[in-house]
């Protein structure tokens, strides 16, 4: 697809909630890449601080923020049977969305399954309820019983959750073509679960490193970030999550099931920000990331698990997020959690115009195969970014890309009710959002978390199986 490709036609309104930095960044290609008029287009946001970029586009905003007591009206205001809303919003309760969508015969889509307003951090819930897991298992039950049609709502559909689903379908064929295994692409569910069986895959990172500088550097008692600061901090503060493979044999002290639905995935009875975990990039290394919680690490394990015929688990792979921010976020983090998790009370989310140089490196990492590790993604530098889509810097337009080709995806098969990225056909997505991801690389390494353990001092790790959760993380 070329930059300038009308991917998909639409006739009716649509809604876009929230104008932060993804929605600011999503629409021009929006208007670039669908048949859609900026009249048919409505932003409904809490700020009035982004006018400026809706009316240069000819786009209406409305500004109210979506509360329990009103979503309903609000939304029954702007859109009506046929009508698309992309939910881009922070504080606003996707599974109430979903459901109202359902009701309403409108088509939908987020980045991410988001609480009301202080669900990240309620004391008075349990930390399974405050996770990426209870969230994904109250959306889901939501579906429609099979057979039944009902208009498409596409989940969790941004860079990371979302492009890294379609990422990890690409580097199983990589891998499959460099072991000779003779594999051709799967056509379902239990196809790819068994790709990834037969190849020995144990582990999947998304393994991010984000290099991006400005030259006013943070400052104390600031929060600086590429995306939204609160975003971010919330997801911080949502316990670490993982899902849990088979061939773990170490039981974390803190970890916890969650009790009820897939079973998928553990938690750790501590933030994801206060969760350091060893991963690799091409560029940048071996380094430690952060274990944040994201949507991805569920679905993706639950989605390449294999039962046995009694329905116990066969396979399934270990998955989590190892996330190596910016610079100056990674100093705002070490400050939030010496503050007790209180988010500082100034904030700075760097635009396109702010940063300097750096790029974001972000993809999966297979591990455990009989190549060893081997990762796939996308490279896309400041510079590149700005170029391609001027209100983006390199974070934001890795997420875009992943919105737009899920808005084309949706748009195009009208009637899927609710589906996961894991769920939808990988070389149609990536088809949109590759025009705006930069380099995309494949490289293998010989890189495992025991490399360079015990040199200066001794550690408790399992020698014998590199990709035990035990050795990887800090």
């Amino acid at each position: 697809m070329n930059q300038n490709h009308i991917c998909a036609g639409f006739g009716a309104r649509l809604v876009i909630l929230g104008f932060g930095c993804i929605g600011r960044g999503v629409l021009p290609l929006l208007l670039r890449h669908i048949a859609i008029r900026p009249g048919q287009i409505r932003i409904v946001t809490d700020r009035d601080t982004h006018r400026d970029v809706a009316d240069r586009h000819g786009v209406a905003l409305r500004v109210q923020a979506l509360t329990r007591e009103n979503y309903r009206g609000i939304l029954a205001e702007e859109l009506e049977p046929g009508d698309f809303l992309l939910n881009l919003s922070i504080n606003v309760g996707s599974v109430d969305l979903i459901a109202w969508y359902q009701r309403n015969g409108v088509s939908y889509l987020d980045a991410c399954i988001e609480p009301w307003a202080g669900g990240y951090t309620d004391a008075a819930l349990t930390p399974s309820q405050r996770s990426n897991y209870g969230l994904r298992e109250a959306a889901l039950a939501l579906r429609e019983p099979a057979g039944r049609s009902a208009p498409t709502a596409v989940i969790t559909h941004g860079v990371n959750p979302g492009l890294v689903s379609h990422f990890v379908k690409q580097a199983l064929l990589d891998v499959a073509a460099a072991t000779q295994s003779g594999e051709a692409a799967p056509r379902d569910r239990a196809g790819w679960a068994g790709l990834a069986y037969r190849l020995g895959v144990k582990t999947i990172h998304v393994a991010e490193r984000d290099t991006q500088v400005s030259a006013a550097r943070k400052q104390v008692g600031e929060f600086v970030n590429t995306w939204s600061v609160e975003g971010f901090a919330g997801e911080g503060c949502q316990p670490a999550e993982l899902g849990w493979g088979t061939h773990e044999r170490h039981w974390p002290a803190d970890a916890h099931r969650h009790g009820y639905g897939s079973d998928a995935a553990i938690y750790l009875g501590r933030p994801g920000a206060a969760t350091r975990v060893r991963s690799w990039t091409p560029l940048e290394g071996p380094y430690h990331g952060f274990l944040i919680t994201h949507g991805e690490a569920i679905s993706v394990a639950d989605f390449l698990t294999v039962r046995a015929a009694g329905g116990s688990v066969a396979y399934r792979p270990t998955v989590h997020y190892a996330y190596h921010p910016s610079d100056d976020a990674v100093l705002s983090l070490h400050e939030l959690a010496g503050k007790h998790w209180t988010l500082q009370s100034r904030r700075r989310e760097l635009g396109a115009a702010d940063i300097t140089s750096g790029m974001d490196e972000l993809g999966v990492l297979l591990c455990g195969h009989a190549r060893n590790a081997y990762w796939y993604g996308s490279r896309l530098s400041i510079a590149a970014a700005r170029d391609l889509s001027p209100l983006n810097n390199a974070t934001s337009l890795q997420t875009v890309a992943g919105v737009l080709a899920g808005v084309v995806w949706a748009m195009r098969h009208p009637e899927a009710g609710i589906v996961e990225p894991d769920d939808m056909d990988f070389r149609e997505v990536l088809d949109v959002a590759m025009p705006y991801l930069g380099e995309m690389a494949g490289v293998f390494s010989d890189w495992t978390p025991l490399e360079g353990r015990g040199a200066l001092f001794a550690e408790d790790v399992d020698e014998a199986d590199p990709w035990q959760f035990k050795n990887i993380r800090v």
